[in-house]
């Protein structure tokens, strides 16, 4: 039986490269730029910086700009303000529980 030899995908020199040339400048430039460089899809080289614990994820943010907020967090909100426990509350529309939270705080405000 012959033995196989797996050939890396990236050489040590290439790790090294890659991840001080990203904690150098963290961007998505960076990350096209360095995909260009070794012939690998941006997808390969995120990949990459993640296994080896540099890579900064962009925050999520809606079609407005603003942060996601789940609606898991918007619940923890209302029972904190109230003081009570309702999990179902969950299932309430997302819009629902963002006028809640609104209301609640100015409430809370006066």
């Amino acid at each position: 039986m012959t033995d196989v030899i797996k050939t890396p995908n990236y050489t040590d020199e290439m790790v090294e490269a890659m991840v001080a040339d990203y904690t150098d400048s963290p961007s998505t430039e960076t990350v096209a730029t360095l995909a260009k460089t070794y012939s690998k899809s941006t997808r390969s080289i995120v990949a990459k910086l993640v296994r080896e614990g540099v890579y900064i994820a962009k925050p999520r943010v809606t079609k407005t700009g603003a942060p996601v907020v789940r609606k898991a967090e918007l619940v923890a909100q209302i029972q904190d303000q109230l003081g009570v426990s309702v999990p179902t509350l969950e299932k309430a529309s997302k819009a629902d529980l963002e006028a809640l939270v609104c209301s609640i705080t100015t409430m809370l405000e006066r």
